[in-house]
């Protein structure tokens, strides 16, 4: 039945269901293991989806997913595992202090934890519990663009998206190989829903894995466009402004998630 309700919201375009209100009436609506399930399943997606894109063919990304009831720990694909294969059995809890709470997968890699992404995620999540989920994954765009150490500016309908929610990390500490940088990276990150990290690339977050998820792939997107248009005519505050609040509230991410499943991934419930 769970299954059931998540390929209904993945395969109707009209169904946009933002996952903090799920979480706000979970006790009416969904329990813990079917929120556990819906952030699994869309985790496992997103580096399915990543794959198709061609990002992460060397390992150097993560999508991280929090577990709706040890809100201190977070699923991430296990080290090891190509992003193409990536299944729901081949995620692992990371707890608080980097410790392997819950789950192995098989085969090479198993219980192994990808250490980079919980010195940039742990942060993270600890200081925004309204995020669910955090991307982050070096891109043919997002990467030399983070290098030039600018913001976006309004120059596209998808750039609008990030307008005035975004931030940048300049800073050289491209190699973050600690917890401390992550909580830099945390506290540069503020209260927006993106970070450009200099010379290192994109991070995106979001209510939920699919929003964070789509909200990247429009992120490296914009960073495609700002590096091929050297001469553009910025959009007006104003109307930047009413484009980011009508993008927003119809759940971008999310749709831009479900579209991209519907392409890639005919058949969802091969991650189960």
């Amino acid at each position: 039945m769970v299954l059931s309700l998540f390929h209904k919201l993945l395969h109707n375009p009209g169904v946009i269901v933002s996952e903090a209100i799920q979480q706000a009436s979970a006790k009416a609506k969904y329990t813990i293991e079917e929120i556990r399930a819906r952030r699994k399943r869309d985790c496992a997606l997103g580096y399915r989806l990543f794959a198709a894109h061609r990002w992460g063919d060397l390992g150097d990304g993560h999508i991280s997913a929090r577990d709706p009831e040890r809100t201190d720990c977070f699923w991430m694909l296990r080290w090891g595992v190509s992003y193409h294969a990536a299944k729901v059995s081949d995620l692992v809890l990371v707890g608080p202090n980097g410790e392997l709470v819950e789950g192995e997968g098989e085969g090479e890699g198993k219980g192994a934890i990808n250490i980079a992404g919980y010195y940039i995620h742990h942060p993270i999540l600890e200081a925004r519990p309204d995020l669910v989920s955090a991307v982050h994954v070096h891109t043919g765009w997002g990467s030399p663009f983070s290098a030039e150490a600018r913001m976006f500016e309004p120059i596209s309908q998808e750039s609008c998206i990030f307008f005035d929610d975004h931030a940048l990390w300049n800073d050289e500490e491209v190699q973050v190989q600690s917890v401390p940088a992550g909580r830099r990276i945390a506290e540069a990150l503020g209260q927006n829903s993106a970070i450009i990290l200099r010379n290192h690339g994109l991070l995106t977050g979001g209510d939920s894995v699919a929003e964070a998820v789509g909200r990247f792939v429009y992120m490296e997107r914009v960073a495609e466009l700002h590096m091929k248009v050297r001469n553009p005519k910025p959009i007006s505050a104003e109307a930047a402004r009413f484009a980011k609040e009508d993008l927003v509230k119809m759940g971008i991410g999310r749709q831009g998630f479900a579209s991209m499943v519907r392409r890639h991934i005919p058949d969802p419930e091969i991650v189960i």
